[in-house]
């Protein structure tokens, strides 16, 4: 049996402004209609032998991981939540312990959410050729081959073949090469580009890390056993997994085990790791740019532009990244869009908002899109769900004022439950308890004027929630 570990909990900061801390780019779709979290799971679909994805995610994002994998149809055997990240070896081992719980000892296949896979067969015959060695005790990471000098990934350097499968020793593993280096690497065929891609047994990868790195397994163990399960997630202890090393499979077990070997790949694989990476895995324009949105192009190339609110328009420009949304714009040359996570750093040690969330913001009830904000007012576009339901909440600072654009509103107001419908309004007081509910069968609309003193998310005592989130939860 392979249980799919899907790992969700990175940040995407380089693929800033479309990419942000509260909604990174593995719920995007950066590629096709599907975000890259659906194509990741869709991926090892229908695989023989091949279970559900166990997911391991931030927990800030685990309504969105649930609603995604529910859209393409995947139900997925577990949602692992953490408090903080602690990179990928603690989120691996946390996976291990679980896939174990039934006395079970099933292969892991430890796949990013993020990541461009185009040929999909390739990849899934790579899998099962590998997974007898996986089986045997041995630690599996996947080589890209490498088409490029690149110098953003760590290279993987094989050794001699284990068997006719293409399964290689690996000989050593070396850090992101300057140019002239890289391109010695691409000269010798003997090395390849370092994926994150790994397939093991549980048993063999928990055995090594109580080798390798002791403190790590006993606190992520600690974590595991003093959490909680609900009907959809397994939380980790906070104090416990926050008390655990921060390390990489690669660091912490991957480079000093005796076990590993390389599976090499040439599957079109791309981790999506910049603008510059998504533009040479688009489709391009004859002029060679990939143009998304309302884009107007005069005499572009070479260039990628993707607007999201509004028209955008080029001229005489070549070899740029154009990103537009609802509240910032990147431009840059191609070259240096390795350089955007220095502005998202700016942006978080201000302390703006541009750095973590989208005007536009997701809840497991729908979405709100804050339309206008200033000194004591703030308006939102907000969407709520068939059937769906804020908390029963107040705040402390500002009144709301409720206008019905579309769908029907129930509307729970102190000691008062009414409908609303189009057109019609509401105001609530500061102080007084509330909640607003979407009885229908279609999304309800509203546009909510808020006014006050202090505007700010953290400002909801919450009373009862269906979705189980405490003050201060978002």
């Amino acid at each position: 049996m392979i249980i799919p570990v899907i790992l969700s909990g990175g940040s995407g900061t380089r693929l800033w402004p479309l990419s942000r801390e509260a909604y990174p780019k593995q719920f995007l779709p950066l590629v096709d209609h599907n975000t890259m979290l659906q194509n990741t799971a869709l991926r090892i679909a229908g695989l023989t032998g091949v279970t559900a994805p166990l997911v391991v995610c931030n927990e800030e994002h685990r309504f969105m991981v649930a609603e995604q994998l529910r859209a393409v149809g995947i139900q997925p055997a577990g949602v692992i939540l953490e408090p903080v990240g602690r990179n990928t070896a603690p989120a691996v081992a946390i996976a291990a312990l679980h896939a174990q719980c039934e006395g079970a000892d099933p292969v892991l296949l430890v796949l990013p959410a993020d990541h461009v896979i185009t040929d999909i067969e390739g990849f899934q015959a790579a899998v099962c050729r590998v997974a007898p060695h996986a089986e045997a005790g041995r630690l599996i990471t996947f080589g890209i081959v490498p088409t490029a000098p690149e110098t953003g990934y760590g290279y993987i350097k094989a050794g001699a073949p284990v068997d006719e499968s293409g399964v290689c020793k690996v000989e050593c593993f070396v850090e992101k090469p300057d140019l002239a280096t890289a391109r010695g690497y691409l000269e010798t065929g003997a090395y390849f580009w370092n994926s994150g891609m790994f397939m093991f047994r549980g048993s063999t990868f928990l055995a090594e890390l109580e080798r390798l790195a002791p403190a790590m397994l006993a606190a992520c163990q600690q974590a595991f056993a003093a959490g909680h399960a609900d009907a959809d997630f397994l939380w980790l202890d906070r104090k416990a997994f926050a008390a655990c090393p921060k390390d990489s499979i690669d660091y912490a077990v991957m480079e000093k085990t005796r076990h590993a070997v390389v599976m090499p790949l040439a599957v079109g694989w791309n981790d999506v790791g910049s603008w510059s990476a998504l533009w040479d895995v688009g489709e391009h324009d004859a002029d060679g740019n990939i143009l998304r949105g309302d884009v107007i192009s005069v005499d572009t190339r070479d260039t990628y532009v993707a607007a999201a609110t509004r028209l955008v328009s080029t001229v005489g420009v070549d070899n740029l990244v154009v990103v537009e949304t609802a509240d910032a714009v990147l431009v840059a040359t191609k070259e240096r869009v390795q350089d955007v996570k220095a502005v998202v750093n700016q942006l978080q040690a201000s302390q703006r908002p541009e750095g973590r969330v989208h005007r536009k913001v997701y809840r497991p009830w729908g979405f709100y899109d804050s339309i206008d904000l200033d000194q004591r007012f703030q308006v939102k576009h907000i969407t709520i769900k068939p059937g769906a339901c804020i908390s029963s909440q107040m705040h402390h600072h500002r009144a709301e004022h409720w206008v019905v654009v579309s769908g029907t509103a129930r509307v729970h107001r102190g000691d008062e439950v009414f409908l609303l419908t189009e057109n019609q309004s509401t105001y609530i007081p500061v102080g007084v308890q509330h909640r607003l509910v979407n009885p229908g069968k279609i999304p309800l609309e509203i546009i909510e004027v808020q006014s006050g003193s202090y505007l700010g998310e953290d400002d909801i005592v919450r009373f009862e929630d269906v979705y189980g989130r405490g003050n201060g939860e978002t």
